[in-house]
Order: structure tokens, then C-alpha cells, then sequence
């Protein structure tokens, strides 16, 4: 990886596997102060289209197609309107699973509530780059999350 600013980085990870994989991205200036890696689940189908957004919490460096064992610590669920159309667009957030900095870390509720507040003006700004309003929906834990990972599985 060029760099060490981790909003560059963008994950790709396996419903089956349990892994992440990192990719560049390019950074937004307005990202939240916890080390995150942004990315998605590819063997899922959102709403919208895409595979499920996730967010993976990790303080070490990676590099561009480095493999990373992830476990879900919980989902933001949020709707989002674009031309009119509603649609629900949720995040997972995940920790690696082997990680000595982040196995305290179980479930996204019991983040401090200025790092909750933070995801949600990230995604609003993300959001809005795109005319795309957003709605949040609440915070669920890990067991939500896993349960919305396996009923989008494609």
C-alpha cells in the first residue's frame, strides 16, 4: 500500500470464507478518526444492488490485495432515497479476527458514541457527493449482522 492514510483502502470479503480482501480507494477527507478499512461483501446482494457494504476496524497497515480474517461486530441499518426511489443500504462493521488491538471490540453498539456519530457524518457527507439522502435506522450487533450477511447471500 502507498501511504499510510487507512481511508484508502477498500475491502472485498467472503461470506463463506470469513475474509476480507484490502484495494485501494481513494480517501475522503471527512472520515471518521477510528482506523477503518471500507469495502464490501461479494457473495451478497444488497437492495440496492451492490454486495453489502462493510467496514472493517483495523490498526495495522495492510496493502492493496492483502487477505484479512474478519468477524461481524455489528450493522448500521439505514435507508437511503436517490430520484426518488428508497431503498435500504446497510454497513457491516467487522474487526479482524486474530487482531491482539481489536479483540476487546465484540459489538459496534459499545463504541464510544462520538465514533458512532462520526460513521453516521461520513456517510452522510459520502452520501450527499452522490444527491443520495440517508435515514439511519438504528445500530444492531453482531448476531443482526451475521443474520443480514447469510439472507443476502447470493
Amino acid at each position: 500500500m502507498r501511504g499510510r492514510n487507512p481511508a484508502r483502502n477498500h475491502l472485498q470479503g467472503g461470506l463463506r470464507s470469513g475474509l476480507a480482501r484490502v484495494h485501494t480507494r481513494q480517501a475522503f477527507d471527512g472520515r471518521p478518526h477510528l482506523p477503518v478499512r471500507l469495502g464490501f461483501i461479494p457473495s451478497t446482494k444488497a437492495e440496492d444492488g451492490d454486495p453489502l457494504d462493510v467496514l472493517v476496524i483495523h490498526d495495522a497497515q495492510t496493502y492493496p490485495g492483502a487477505v484479512l480474517r474478519c468477524r461481524p461486530i455489528g450493522i448500521l441499518e439505514l435507508e437511503q432515497t436517490s430520484k426518488g426511489r428508497r431503498e435500504r443500504n446497510d454497513r457491516v462493521f467487522a474487526v479482524p479476527d486474530r487482531s491482539p488491538l481489536e479483540t476487546d471490540l465484540k459489538d459496534a453498539r459499545h463504541l464510544p458514541s462520538r465514533a458512532r456519530k462520526e460513521f453516521e457524518q461520513f456517510f452522510l457527507a459520502t452520501n450527499a457527493l452522490e444527491d443520495k439522502k440517508l435515514e439511519f435506522l438504528g445500530w444492531r450487533g453482531p448476531a443482526h449482522a451475521v443474520k443480514k450477511i447469510k439472507q443476502l447471500a447470493r
